[in-house]
């Protein structure tokens, strides 16, 4: 039974499942902009938040614990002194979830999640 355990998980084992989420989580931050499934979305939009709320702390610690997660150097780095600094004053929604349709392949519905 599944009771009080939280996240999806996409037919995958945990390994594989947290590799996901960082290659997605850093091509957000790379490009502003990805196009997904509905349901990885919801799970990238709160770990994409973090990683912006890291940054715009700004501390040597912030900066490890977003470097173990973000898995290019130059986006890190791009992260704590370009995309942070433009949500100084917003106190937390930095991403987007646009609905665009549903992919002709399964059906599965297809967003776009995108920074504000």
């Amino acid at each position: 039974m599944r009771h009080k355990l939280k996240g999806r998980q996409f037919g995958r084992s945990t390994g594989p499942r947290k590799a996901m989420y960082k290659i997605i989580v850093t091509d957000l931050i790379r490009h502003g902009r990805i196009e997904t499934t509905i349901s990885k979305a919801k799970e990238i939009k709160s770990i994409c938040e973090e990683m912006i709320t890291l940054g715009k702390k700004g501390t040597l610690h912030d900066r490890r614990i977003a470097a173990a997660f973000i898995t290019d150097k130059n986006v890190l780095s791009s992260l704590f002194t370009e995309i942070a600094p433009k949500y100084s004053d917003r106190p937390g929604g930095y991403t987007r979830i646009i609905r665009k349709g549903f992919r002709p392949g399964d059906g599965a519905e297809i967003v776009i999640l995108e920074l504000v």
